[in-house]
């Protein structure tokens, strides 16, 4: 089932649908945002903190969308978002700890995207936050061909040895008082991404807290979230121009 609506921007129109699928045993609704024209564009995947899918990462494939791509913010909970903090760690953190249950998850939102006619299966990257994050880079994990991998506050370590299966870029992004990703964290994730070989760079943001790059939002969080605008701005542009060096050309 799909819902279609035309948008329009100042420099081009943009499509959205929703899109629903199957995954971890629930239907998930995912945001597709194609861009103007019927040729086959690179292609995003885009993975939400662990709430859930929001207008937040709709807005963001459809900024996507008006550069060119063709974007789909999946979905992790069957349509819903989990704005009680206790309900969204009774879900998110069973998760974490499994990392089939992520790669399931993102394969069934990768399958979406690759069958969109609009898609170059061939140029694909995976841009995650949080739990979404960690989505993506267990993608890489498994092993699946994509382009590159970005991730805000998804400092998630793999099993051991599974990182040499990474085929592509990854960029990482973490708020420097973070208490979620401390600098242990870090520190485990950089060694298993050298241990592995894999082309990585990690931004660390000074003074920003977990989830900087997510606007305010109107529910409880969990201790140490905070929004940092001038970062938040900084980490799109890190996304942008992650794609640009590895989905254009």
């Amino acid at each position: 089932m799909t819902t279609t609506t035309p948008k329009t921007t100042i420099t081009t129109t943009i499509t959205t649908r929703t899109v629903t699928y199957s995954a971890d045993g629930l239907t998930m609704r995912g945001h597709l945002a194609l861009p103007a024209g019927s040729d086959r564009r690179p292609a995003v995947l885009i993975g939400p903190e662990g709430m859930g899918l929001s207008d937040v990462e709709r807005r963001r494939a459809d900024a996507l969308a008006e550069l060119g791509y063709v974007a789909l913010a999946f979905d992790l909970h069957g349509g819903r978002y989990l704005g009680e903090p206790d309900e969204m760690l009774a879900r998110c953190l069973p998760l974490l700890a499994d990392p089939d249950r992520l790669r399931d998850i993102g394969r069934a939102a990768l399958d979406v995207l690759r069958a969109e006619p609009r898609t170059d299966p061939d140029r694909i990257a995976a841009v995650g936050y949080g739990t979404g994050g960690a989505v993506g880079l267990e993608l890489g994990r498994d092993g699946v061909g994509l382009r590159a991998i970005g991730t805000v506050n998804a400092l998630t370590t793999g099993r051991p040895g599974e990182a040499a299966r990474i085929r592509c870029p990854v960029w990482a992004g973490v708020g420097s008082e973070d208490p979620i990703m401390p600098p242990a964290q870090r520190e485990a994730f950089i060694a298993e991404m050298q241990a592995a070989g894999v082309d990585w760079r990690l931004t660390v943001y000074g003074g920003a807290l977990h989830a900087f790059h997510h606007p305010p939002v109107d529910h409880p969080t969990v201790p140490g979230v905070g929004h940092h605008p001038r970062h938040a701005r900084r980490a799109w542009r890190d996304v942008v121009d992650l794609l640009a060096e590895n989905l254009e050309g």
